[in-house]
Formats: structure tokens, C-alpha cells, sequence
């Protein structure tokens, strides 16, 4: 079994555009209208789009939350964002209604810039995981769009979020969304960023000792871990903080990187039992890679071709890891090997 832990729905029908753009058009008078989206067009943008190119690499499920980059957290205010959130969860839970055997939803919460109380999101991972069959959600550490104006992740302003995720048994990734920082590209700069920066923050508290159980993936390998590994190992040991070689092994990171070295490294650093195959596709790299000829984020091929990994290695980061880590999948697991 072959399960994608990453991906998100890039390709969203026309309505979900029009429903954002009257949100913004009636920003002072915020009215949670309909959604025009049918069940076809939902088939047609996952037919020609990511189920396509899922069959096409042989990836048998992924895990699917609204596309990141466009929650925009960043814009208007709470009740602009808790209404934008639950018509896009509302909608992964369409697609994972009608491919219950190809995707399974993963939450966005509705965060804000400097918002005084969390409440909003612990609600909506509730509504999420108890009416929708969520398995997990997305954590944005900096709401603000490139400005980091919330509190660190550390701070006791998110634990009322953690102990819902505990409650709850599913854990957070740690991914951003747009960016309003004209110096910072979404993709190219403010998510390494974001990963950067929100894994250092989990580094820098007392959240896995507070929440034991507790679980947090950083996506796109980590940001820079693999690479500067020894700067972090550094730091840690600096700030007399848990070995950085223990620490990396209560995390989780994933494969959403665009190169087999990459990989590899990433999986020499922080071990085979704490990496999730992932593809993020299609995201935020949409191009053919010269040396390979392959888009650069058909991220299969870069495990197969680890010589040095084991069939056992393999069954982790293909399947066991992520569900281990998200393990109210089981349900939906059991189903797709019945059938």
C-alpha cells in the first residue's frame, strides 16, 4: 500500500474561487453563503488532477486537506476565516466522500492574526474528526502571512488546541499559508520559513513533555534539518535542551522534497521510523526535472531508487509510519483492504 501523507486540493472546481472572492467583495458584512460545486466537477478536477497522476506514480491513497497556500489566514478577520475553513473542509469531505478509497480528509483550522483565543480552531478540529471523520489537521505557527505577530508555539495560548489533539488521537502538521510579505514567496521562501522556524519553536518548549503522546510532522523534509543538522545539534546543546538526536525521534517529517539526495540525507538524520512518504502534489512545484525527466514532485521513484533501504524499510515509509502516526486511519484502511 502505497499512502501519500501529504497532499492538498490544488485543483478545486471554479465555485470554491467564487464563493472567496464574494467573501471578499462583502468584507464588512460577512455572510456565509452557498458553495457551486457539484459532485461532477469535483470528479472532473480530481479525474484529470490528482487521482490521475496517483494512478499514473501507483499511489494508492493520500491524505487531503484544502489547498494551503490559498486559507490565506492572514485576510480579514476570524469570522471571514471560520467561514472560509469550513466551507473548504465541508468540501475535502465531498472528495473523501465520493473516493472514500482514494482520499482521506485532513483538517485546516480557522486561524487569524493575532486572535485572542484558539477556541475557534479547537472547535473546528471537533467538527472535523467527530462529524467528518477527520484523521488529522494543518498548524499554521504564523497566521499573520509572513509578519510572525502570534505567539511561538511553545506558549500556553496554543494548548488548549494540544489537548484536543490528544484528546482527540490525531496530530498536527506544521504547515503555513499565504504570505502578505511582499519580500517573501509563498512557496519558495515563507514555507521554508514556516518549517524552519515552527520546528525550532517545538525544539524551543516544553509541549512533548506537557502533552505526552502528543504528535507533530514537519512537512517538506524538516525545512533545512537535514542540511544544517549540526547547527540545530549545536543549538541544542547550547540552550542544555534534550540531544537533538533523541528529539528528532518523537517528530515526524516527509518526503515532500524534490530530490533523492535530499531524501536520503533526510532519512540518514532522523531514521527510517520518523519519515512519511509524501508527494504534495500538485503544489508548489510544478515542473519537469532535467536530470530525471520526471515532474519534480513524482517523489516515489527517489525511495525506490535508495539502494540501501530494506523491503521492511520501505513497508514504514510507504504505509506503517502514517499510520502510526495518524491512526484514526485504521477504519479507512480496513475498509480499502476489504474491498
Amino acid at each position: 500500500m502505497i499512502i501519500d501523507s501529504h497532499g492538498h486540493y490544488t485543483t478545486a472546481p471554479a465555485g470554491m474561487q467564487i464563493f472567496r472572492a464574494t467573501q471578499i467583495a462583502f468584507l464588512g458584512n460577512p455572510v456565509k453563503h452557498p458553495v457551486n460545486v457539484s459532485d461532477d466537477e469535483i470528479r472532473a478536477s480530481l479525474d484529470n488532477g490528482q487521482l490521475k497522476l496517483q494512478n499514473e506514480r501507483g499511489t494508492d491513497v493520500a491524505l487531503f486537506s484544502p489547498r494551503a497556500s490559498h486559507m490565506g489566514h492572514h485576510f480579514g478577520d476570524e469570522r471571514i476565516s471560520r467561514n472560509w475553513t469550513e466551507v473548504s473542509n465541508d468540501l475535502i469531505a465531498r472528495v473523501a466522500g465520493i473516493y472514500p478509497d482514494r482520499f482521506i480528509g485532513v483538517a485546516a483550522l480557522p486561524q487569524s492574526p493575532k486572535q485572542k483565543s484558539i477556541q475557534g480552531c479547537v472547535d473546528e478540529l471537533e467538527r472535523c474528526v467527530t462529524d467528518l471523520g477527520f484523521v488529522g489537521c494543518n498548524l499554521n505557527p504564523d497566521p499573520s502571512g509572513g509578519y510572525w505577530q502570534d505567539p511561538p508555539l511553545g506558549d500556553e495560548f496554543w494548548y488548549p488546541l494540544y489537548e484536543k489533539m490528544v484528546e482527540l488521537d490525531v496530530p498536527a502538521m506544521i504547515h503555513g499559508s499565504g504570505t502578505c510579505n511582499p519580500a517573501l514567496h509563498t512557496t519558495g521562501s515563507h514555507y521554508m520559513n514556516v518549517d524552519n522556524t515552527g520546528m525550532y519553536q517545538l525544539m524551543d518548549s516544553t509541549i512533548l513533555q506537557d502533552f505526552p503522546g502528543i504528535r507533530f510532522i514537519l512537512p517538506h523534509g524538516g525545512g533545512s534539518l537535514p542540511f544544517q543538522y549540526a547547527r540545530f545539534q549545536g543549538l541544542s546543546i547550547m540552550a542544555k535542551r534534550e540531544p537533538l538526536e533523541e528529539w528528532v525521534k518523537k517528530v515526524y517529517f516527509d518526503t515532500a522534497i524534490y530530490s533523492q539526495d535530499a531524501v536520503e540525507l533526510l532519512i540518514k538524520k532522523v531514521g527510517v521510523d520518523n519519515v512519511l512518504f509524501a508527494s504534495e502534489m500538485i503544489g508548489g512545484v510544478q515542473a519537469v526535472d532535467p536530470a530525471t525527466g520526471r515532474q519534480f514532485d513524482d517523489t516515489k521513484p527517489y525511495l525506490d531508487e535508495i539502494e540501501w533501504l530494506t523491503d521492511e524499510d520501505k513497508v514504514k515509509l510507504f504505509e506503517t509510519n502514517v499510520q502510526k502516526v495518524y491512526p484514526r486511519m485504521k477504519p479507512y484502511m480496513d475498509k480499502i483492504a476489504k474491498a
